[in-house]
């Protein structure tokens, strides 16, 4: 009843501060797959996708102070479809996989995103990871491993000498722990999305697995902000 309640009042436009005291009380909540079952409907489901900006409008991310209730309606859907197999066959029916790919491309260019962006990739990860047919749609239908790709070059602020060769600055300062934690991310999911790419058809995909391995090879040579997650990065 409590989740029930806090998504009436989310469903409503109420001020930025009390959504983002809601959902932050939400995602709490929604580590409980207890509680979730009662609350996982497609209702809810698009409730948190439009305060979270998962949508077809082409329109860029402009008012920052928005930018915090995004972030943690991203995170109360993290919780949510890694807890609920209902929710993940829900996802693939209101096409989540496809509104993520388009709010990472309104992320680009943009500042003050990191988290927007970070937990974008998060959740294309576990959708990526939890739902075979997400998987296959991120590759075949939505580009995914050119998206991903592109995420994990801008997190790593790639230089190109060449087509497929990486500027190699040895005097460059670790990344930024935001920066690090994207790069993870976009890591993570895609292994999922290229982990049955044994076969390469088109030249297409022979140039974007070649322009992958370049970028692999910058993030290798990359530190992070600590010890620890310089390895996990690598």
């Amino acid at each position: 009843k409590l989740c029930e309640g806090i998504l009436n009042i989310l469903e409503k436009d109420t001020k930025t501060s009390c959504q983002v005291a809601c959902l932050e009380a939400l995602r709490i909540l929604s580590r409980d797959k207890k509680v979730l079952v009662p609350v996982t409907t497609k209702r809810n489901m698009q409730i948190l996708m439009r305060l979270a900006k998962l949508d077809i409008v082409e329109d860029p991310l402009e008012r920052v102070s928005e930018f915090p209730v995004i972030v943690e309606a991203l995170k109360c859907l993290c919780n949510i479809i890694f807890n609920s197999a209902v929710a993940q066959k829900l996802s693939l029916e209101l096409n989540l996989a496809a509104m993520l790919c388009n709010l990472l491309e309104k992320c680009k260019d943009q500042q003050f995103v990191d988290d927007i962006k970070c937990f974008d990739l998060r959740l294309l990860f576990l959708l990526s990871l939890l739902h075979t047919d997400i998987r296959s749609q991120l590759r075949q239908e939505l580009q995914g491993v050119q998206v991903l790709t592109q995420a994990l070059e801008s997190s790593l602020s790639v230089r190109w000498t060449e087509e497929y060769k990486a500027a190699e600055d040895r005097d460059r300062p670790p990344l930024s722990l935001q920066e690090t934690d994207c790069a993870i991310e976009a890591l993570k999911a895609l292994f999922n999305v290229t982990l049955d790419s044994w076969n390469v058809h088109s030249k297409n995909e022979s140039h974007q697995f070649r322009y992958m391995a370049a970028i692999l090879r910058h993030c290798l040579l990359t530190t992070g902000p600590t010890e620890d997650k310089t390895e996990e990065l690598h």
